[in-house]
């Protein structure tokens, strides 16, 4: 079998879009969107999804499908739009533009990108109940904990801790408690 050499096949990332017509603004959709900005992508949803220790499905959903749109469509939004996503993603949605957008991404695309974040979350949530995850959870923590029982310690005002002593020792019949 002869080798080919992949320089000769002088290939590129695609970067082809779709174009839609959206009241009179002609938005264009990525077909394919780089697999760092994919991790992206997953990553910012699943970071802004989380509540404690568990994934919010709504805000999963939100969050999923305004990355979607930050990332794939040449749309942009200001800062300020962006700081209420709750209310930007109901505008989109309400009229029709999280439709029109998601029916233009390739359907592998969007797909793939479904099956990682449910798989992502699934296995957080596995690792989440693992034994390795309960001790480096508490290992974490201690030195959070000590720090805070050292200022503790050191707010502890010894005179009164003395005063302290002593009364229980007076209650005591003198003796040591």
């Amino acid at each position: 079998m002869a080798k080919v050499s992949y320089a000769s096949l002088k290939l590129k990332t695609n970067t082809e879009t779709t174009t839609v017509d959206f009241n009179g603004s002609k938005i264009e959709i990525l077909k394919y969107l780089p697999i760092e900005e994919k991790y992206d992508l997953i990553s910012v949803t699943l970071q802004k999804s989380l509540e404690d220790t568990l994934y919010n499905p709504l805000k999963v959903d939100m969050y999923f499908h305004l990355h979607l749109i930050y990332m794939y469509t040449n749309l942009s939004f200001t800062d300020k739009q962006r700081e209420d996503e709750s209310k930007l993603y109901d505008t989109l949605s309400s009229n029709g533009l999280i439709d029109l957008i998601l029916e233009n991404i390739d359907e592998l695309e969007y797909e793939m990108l479904s099956t990682y974040l449910e798989e992502s979350i699934e296995q957080d949530l596995e690792y989440k109940t693992t034994v390795a995850y309960l001790l480096n959870s508490i290992i974490g923590d201690m030195p959070r904990k000590i720090e805070g029982i050292q200022r503790m310690m050191d707010e502890i005002d010894q005179e009164k801790f003395t005063n302290a002593i002593n009364f229980a020792k007076a209650l005591n019949g003198g003796r040591e408690i």
